[in-house]
């Protein structure tokens, strides 16, 4: 899987806008929209694309529960800001509407693709609904799709490299359907959506620009399909955790649109604690106290910790963050002043959590990031530990390098995802004849990093941190419950490092007991080992069962 922040998607942008509606196989049909010259009112009509959709039926048995539905995949037209619905209907000489422009000089407009899953039988009502994505940024959502909650479930070994194709689809006895109904979301530009017109990447691509495009997504098909009144939910990874909290924010207090609850899986809300690169912004401690215990999980794992290994992981872990919140954290604070002989009893105490060698840690100055700990703590086998998940081993690219140069998790079942996803779409789903799925795209270079928090008059420049988004909509529906999900093993968006900016969000105390937590033995893609995808489904079915409202 190639879905990590900070841009490390590897996929190049390809251009072309195949638009054919795809012949549809057995049990699909074809519902593709013509486009309109006067570009009726978002979602199913632009200037430059149409929507269009393909529906077909299936069934899935999930823990013993038999689910008939409906699956829809299509897309919605998604505006940037500005854009006036009431100008669109407006033609002159019979042209297109200034607002959009027109053939020759369109404005920027996105066709954003979906897959939804509809429970057969039950009033729209009476069904939670969730809106689910990955992160990136840059990433489609087909790792949540074909890992963790659709209805059919792409096989992959548990911590090695997948063999090549064939590979095995099989139903998911843990796809999330038996909780809410299913919208899979796939980002501008990633998967089976496009982003076309004038200055286009200035339209969709940067931390408020996707925002308000997720956001006018989701309004959007909650009119198209009339869900405006059932229970909401919101379910983001990766990067798609910032996402949801600039999101959940600015609808509810920017378009008055209420969430049941948000879903955060790996999260990240403030990139200055992120294990990647703290080298770069010296007098920033926190990332290495946040990383330490996913150090030493690590360690334990792949039983590198010296003297008797704990038989037990999460007690070994809870004496880890202790000493990275008090001595760890004090002696890093001390700087150039710290005393030598604590400076060498703190090394020998990370030396035991972490299975490096105390002279390297001495070297490091106590501060080991995430690539030099991948990269070292395997090295006399000459092995690479993954990022996304630390279980994971492959042989390093270079015997010499100081830091990792690639994920060998991300090698290990990237393939099969992507392979499995393409094949299903278009046999099964009966979408994406002549189109190319794009897994991943680089938006680096167009990414516009200036967000604008709440309470302020422009984008502020500098490290992202939407702590204060997520507060501010906590803070706004007070009766907003919020889930915190995170691997042991990962390292691109550590545990701990979610615990803690949970237990740093600017909220009343009367707020915390909005907030869940459940940790599991996997990583990054916590659904990626099966035992954990059943806790992880288990979690979230009675999260949204005893805040859905239902009965109430």
């Amino acid at each position: 899987m190639k879905k990590a922040l900070l841009f490390a998607a590897c996929m190049s942008l390809v251009s072309g806008l195949a638009l054919a509606a795809p012949t549809p196989p057995k049990g699909a049909t074809a519902d593709s929209q013509k486009a309109d010259s006067s570009a009726n009112a978002s979602p199913d009509h632009g200037v430059l694309f149409h929507s269009e959709s393909s529906s077909s039926d299936g069934s899935v048995n999930v823990e013993g529960q038999h689910i008939d539905y409906r699956a829809v995949a299509g897309t919605l037209i998604v505006h940037p800001k500005g854009w006036d619905d009431a100008a669109a209907r407006e033609t002159k000489d019979g042209k297109d509407a200034k607002d959009l422009g027109d053939d020759s000089n369109p404005k920027a407009e996105a066709s954003i693709f979906y897959v939804a899953y509809f429970k057969k039988g039950v009033p729209s009502p009476d069904r939670p609904i969730t809106f689910l994505y990955n992160g990136g940024p840059g990433s489609s959502t087909v790792w949540l799709h074909m890992g963790a909650f659709g209805p059919r479930r792409v096989v992959t070994k548990d911590d090695s490299h997948t063999p090549a194709a064939p590979y095995g689809l099989i139903d998911n006895a843990y796809s999330l359907l038996d909780a809410s109904d299913l919208v899979f979301i796939d980002a501008p530009g990633t998967g089976f959506s496009r982003v076309a017109g004038k200055d286009k990447e200035k339209a969709f691509y940067g931390i408020d620009q996707d925002a308000y495009a997720f956001g006018e997504f989701i309004t959007g098909f909650l009119s198209k399909y009339g869900r405006w009144n059932s229970p909401k939910y919101l379910f983001g990874e990766s990067y798609g955790t910032p996402r949801s909290s600039v999101l959940v924010n600015a609808l509810e207090t920017g378009s008055d649109v209420d969430f049941n609850g948000v879903i955060l899986l790996s999260q990240i809300l403030n990139f200055d604690l992120s294990a990647d690169g703290p080298q770069l912004n010296p007098g920033t401690d926190q990332p290495y106290i946040v990383a330490l215990p996913t150090y030493a999980a690590t360690a334990w794992y792949h039983n590198r910790l010296p003297g008797t290994r704990p038989a037990e992981l999460e007690p070994f872990l809870h004496q880890v963050e202790q000493f990275a919140l008090t001595d760890y954290a004090a002696a890093l604070q001390a700087g150039s002043t710290l005393d030598p002989a604590r400076r060498q009893a703190v090394a020998e105490k990370l030396s035991q959590y972490t299975g490096l060698p105390v002279a390297y840690i001495l070297k490091s100055d106590l501060r080991v990031n995430g690539g030099q700990f991948t990269r070292n703590l395997l090295d006399v086998e000459g092995l690479t530990t993954g990022r996304l998940d630390t279980r994971f081993a492959g042989p390093s690219l270079d015997p010499l390098s100081r830091e990792a140069e690639y994920d060998p998790q991300s090698a290990a079942i990237s393939s099969a995802y992507v392979s499995a996803f393409n094949d299903y779409s278009r046999k099964t789903l009966g979408f994406g004849e002549g189109k190319i799925y794009k897994p991943e795209i680089d938006v680096g270079k167009d990414w516009t990093s200036n967000h604008q928090p709440p309470g302020q008059p422009m984008g502020v420049p500098g490290i992202l941190n939407v702590m204060p988004d997520l507060a501010s909509a906590m803070k706004y529906n007070p009766q907003l419950k919020i889930m915190v999900n995170g691997g042991y093993y990962d390292l691109a968006t550590p545990y701990y490092e979610g615990w803690y900016e949970m237990h740093h969000l600017p909220i009343p105390d009367t707020l915390d007991g909005n907030i869940e937590y459940h940790y599991y033995q996997s990583g990054h893609m916590v659904y990626a080992h099966e035992a954990s995808l059943k806790e992880l489904h288990d979690n979230v079915a009675n999260f949204i069962r005893k805040t859905d409202n239902l009965g109430k």
